[in-house]
């Protein structure tokens, strides 16, 4: 048949109605074949008019329609062998190793599309069309392509498996339930998969969350990679730096000390050429009078030695050397004092360069903030540029928001962070009283709550002037040597780190450490209250130079 019907074209086995290949093919009396839904429809519909859609041959009476089962087999063949879509626009198969093949097939087995757990069979695209067309089979339940239906037949009583006891955690048929499961508590197969269904629905959200909270802490890790090779590459540069600074320094202390100790060594010889000199030149007076001395004493003449005599014994005019020194400058102690004022000079200057070191690193984070005019509480004042904040002396009239601070004259930023790194600075000057740091977003806003870590708040401030505390639990005062104009804040989520910096002085003020973050920061401002005048200067959010 196969090599027939590779003879015939796909249009010899098309429904003129559906132009789909024939199922269930039907010849009515002028010989016409069609699908014998799509007749029987289309009659249905032209019920005065009972006729041949292609030749309009009209019949006194419905013809009674028959599959005509050779045109039904070699529309089948023609299926297979072509590769064709089904009536219902399934695809038509050979079953292959490891398919279901359909159970009516004969001979060459399609691919079954679907099984119906009534009939225990599997069917092709071709064969399953009854149980989508006619009514007493619509009825059937049918499944996705099941191998070894018949497992899901009692092997007891050769009933369908369509009850579950929860007792025994067993499928069963109806009979085994009224003969072995009296009193156990059973339930139909649909609810005990609709229940499993839904425990593993929520299992597989569960391991969902699970993977997502691992691939969140591969991000953090990752971040904290890049976080560590930056700061490497920072802590590199500044030790280059600093390292640098400090040979530099003591080169030029070791240059200072060389020359001192020469030019007092200098001092020392010239002081000994000048007395040398000076002892070298009475040595040519003494030495010409010497001569002179000798000669007069050699005379014969005893008048000229009478007369000379007098002006040959008055002493040359020399000086008394007995009390002369050159006194050799001492030495003791010197490198051994230079060496002192170097380690002081070393020491300021690390401590100068460590802390710009440490604030450069952080101020490379840098984020613009500004602040959210919805989270301020009525007795707050904002800039236009959301860029400063004080305290009024009249509370405003705004609506109580579930954003708004209630009690505390709190703001919050527009910008929260979940992640990474962020810094920003904050001008206090001229304030008798503030706070700044970070909180949770999702933190309570009204009401009485202590400002501290337990309560999702990460904050240092200033109190009656020259009282600087960190709001941990409980406070904690901080020994400042000089209040701070300008207040860093830094964060790093990863890390869970908070650091507070005096910016002028390029001097860390405090930290939070090991903080266990979770949702998303926001920087939070409090400028205190007003106290009369006294605390009206603005928090100024001030650009990172």
């Amino acid at each position: 048949m196969s090599a027939t019907s590779c003879l015939l074209t796909e249009e010899q086995f098309l429904c003129c109605i559906c132009l789909d290949v024939f199922t269930l093919p039907v010849t009515i009396p002028c010989g016409h074949n069609f699908c014998k839904s799509c007749i029987t429809q289309h009659w249905n519909v032209n019920r005065v008019h009972c006729q041949c859609p292609m030749c309009k041959k009209h019949f006194k009476t419905r013809p009674e329609l028959t599959v005509n089962t050779f045109i039904s087999e070699m529309a089948a063949e023609f299926r297979q062998s072509a590769g064709n879509k089904g009536s219902r626009g399934s695809e038509i198969q050979v079953a292959k190793p490891g398919d279901v093949p359909c159970d009516i097939c004969s001979g060459t087995k399609l691919k079954a599309l679907k099984s119906c757990l009534t009939c225990f069979a599997s069917y092709c695209g071709v064969h399953v069309d009854p149980h989508l067309t006619a009514g007493p089979l619509k009825r059937h339940s049918l499944v996705d392509p099941i191998a070894n239906i018949e497992d899901r037949v009692c092997s007891k009583h050769k009933k369908p498996l369509e009850l579950f006891c929860k007792t025994d955690q067993t499928c069963m048929c109806s009979l085994c339930a009224v003969s072995e499961h009296v009193v156990h508590n059973i339930v139909s197969l649909k609810d005990e998969y609709e229940a499993k269904s839904a425990e593993l629905e929520r299992a597989e959200a569960e391991i969902q969350h699970m993977i997502q909270e691992r691939r969140l802490k591969i991000q953090q890790i990752e971040r904290l990679k890049t976080h560590s090779k930056e700061d490497a590459e920072r802590e590199i540069a500044d030790g280059v730096q600093i390292f640098t600074a400090l040979m530099q320094t003591a080169e030029r202390r070791l240059n200072e000390l060389i020359e001192g100790i020469e030019e007092r060594q200098k001092s020392t010889e010239e002081q000994a050429d000048r007395l040398i000199t000076e002892l070298e030149q009475e040595i040519s007076v003494l030495t010409t009078r010497t001569a002179e001395v000798q000669q007069l004493s050699r005379t014969q003449d005893h008048l000229l030695l009478l007369q000379s005599f007098t002006s040959m014994n008055a002493a040359p005019c020399t000086k008394n050397w007995t009390e002369v020194r050159v006194r050799l400058p001492s030495y003791e102690g010197t490198v051994v004092k230079a060496v002192d004022e170097l380690e002081e000079m070393l020491s300021r200057g690390k401590q100068k360069l460590l802390h710009g070191a440490r604030l450069n690193r952080v101020q490379h984070y840098a984020a613009d903030v500004t602040l959210e005019p919805h989270t301020a509480n009525p007795w707050l004042i904002l800039s236009d540029d959301g860029k400063q904040v004080s305290c009024g002396e009249v509370r405003r009239d705004l609506p109580d928001n579930q954003e708004r601070f209630s009690l505390y004259a709190n703001v919050l930023a527009r910008q929260s962070f979940s992640s990474g790194r962020f810094y920003y600075e904050v001008q206090v000057a001229g304030k008798t009283d503030w706070t700044l740091g970070v909180t949770k977003r999702s933190v309570n806003r009204k009401g009485i709550i202590p400002l501290s870590p337990v309560n999702g708040y990460w904050a240092v401030g200033l109190r009656n002037r020259n009282q600087y505390l960190t709001l941990t639990c409980p406070v904690v005062g901080l020994s400042l040597t000089a209040g701070p104009q300008r207040v860093g804040v830094f964060v790093s989520y990863e890390e869970g780190l908070v650091s507070f910096y005096d910016v002028d002085a390029a001097v860390h003020l405090y930290s939070f450490t090991g903080c266990c973050f979770t949702g998303e920061l926001s920087p939070f401002f409090s400028p205190g209250l007003h106290h009369g005048g006294l605390n009206a200067a603005p928090l100024i959010i001030s650009p990172v130079k």
